[in-house]
């Protein structure tokens, strides 16, 4: 199989859909790989590398697109690259597609096939070509937090961890999952008190006995969310419903009575985002306050150290890439069901139920799609 990675476009988006290493072991595989020149510039992977890997370099995006018959990418397709997709081309990158109902009908329009990484799932019920960024966001959630704090930054001017004499800053994290679990870490080792809020009692009891009386544990309830933002100098969002919109979890009430320089961090952004006053920010313009509350919105948070979650991203995706290149997307699929959710748009269908539901569209399951070939 053609396989192409062009440059990201998207907003200071510096990641690259694969690294030298992954190229190789495609070009072992038979396959041919195509890297639109300088797509790893920016983090020190040179089109020279690249080559030594077995890569051939495209001059352009139109060239990347044209010759790959597989496209891989890391953020979804802007509109000038939704343009350059063709019918049966297989797209393969996070998609994030139930919020954006305009990438949507793009992709539908198009006639390529899209796998979503955020959307495929392992024998557990995990998603395990999403947890690598959520690692990263997580852990970066609490840094930007901290930093937009700062009184410069618009913040009350709170250092997280305090010092002698002085309290550490209240952190509220909602969900437990990879998100939260990460952005768990790095606050209780800044020194901040820390709550975590989610509605699985087991989660908790895990979390519970991993950091002891370092944090404080709250099952979710409309009730309980209310209290501890209120109560908070920081609070980040990590909920997650796969495929689906984030519910709406903090109002615009509650963020009206937050305390005046508070931060929130809006991680579930990319899904719509769990704060009721939150829209998608760029690094370039990553802040807005409303009602005296900072809130930090970047849609593609892990490209701010794009170095760092270019191999995370590849570690993860390498392996469904090999069988998507290996059999063909229809083979891989059959031969595979948790790679089989990962498919959102096909040939002008939508394949992802959540993505469906939330934009009225039809659904086509990917079992009929396939069954039907």
């Amino acid at each position: 199989m053609r396989i192409a990675v062009p440059k990201e476009i998207k907003n200071h988006e510096y990641r690259v859909g694969l690294t030298p290493a992954a190229v190789r072991e495609l070009a072992a595989h038979g396959h041919e790989v195509w890297v639109e020149a300088g797509a790893g510039a920016a983090i020190g992977l040179d089109d020279a590398l690249y080559r030594a890997a077995g890569a051939q370099i495209a001059a352009d995006a139109a060239e990347a697109y044209d010759r790959g018959e597989m496209i891989v990418k890391v953020k979804e397709p802007q509109p000038a690259e939704i343009a350059l997709l063709r019918e049966g081309q297989l797209l393969y990158a996070y998609l994030h597609l139930a919020p954006d109902p305009e990438q949507t009908a793009g992709l539908v329009a198009s006639g390529a096939v899209c796998i979503a990484y955020e959307t495929v799932t392992a024998a557990d019920g995990s998603l395990p070509l999403l947890a690598p960024m959520s690692e990263v966001a997580g852990r970066m959630a609490v840094q930007a937090g901290a930093a937009h704090l700062e009184k410069s930054k618009g913040g009350m001017g709170v250092l997280l961890g305090g010092v002698a004499g002085v309290p550490a800053a209240r952190v509220t994290i909602l969900g437990a999952g990879v998100v939260g679990s990460n952005a768990l870490q790095m606050a209780v080792g800044l020194g901040a008190q820390v709550t975590v809020l989610d509605r699985r009692v087991d989660r908790l009891r895990q979390l519970d006995l991993v950091f002891g009386n370092r944090i404080g544990t709250v099952f979710s309830t409309a009730h309980t969310v209310e209290a501890a933002v209120l109560a908070s100098d920081l609070v980040i969002g990590g909920v997650l419903i796969p495929g689906a919109a984030a519910p709406k979890l903090v109002t615009r009430a509650m963020v009206a009575r937050m305390k005046r320089g508070a931060v929130v961090v809006d991680v579930a952004i990319d899904q719509g985002g769990c704060f009721e006053t939150s829209h998608a920010t760029t690094h370039a313009a990553p802040t807005f306050v409303v009602d005296g509350v900072v809130h930090y919105c970047v849609a593609n948070m892990p490209g701010a150290v794009a170095r760092t979650s270019t191999f995370a991203l590849g570690n993860a995706t390498l392996g469904p890439a090999l069988a998507l290149a290996d059999k063909g997307w229809r083979a891989a699929l059959r031969d595979d069901p948790h790679l089989a959710a990962g498919l959102n748009v096909a040939l002008g269908r939508v394949c992802c139920e959540p993505v469906a539901r939330q934009q009225g569209r039809a659904w086509t399951p990917a079992a009929q799609l396939l069954d039907a070939a």
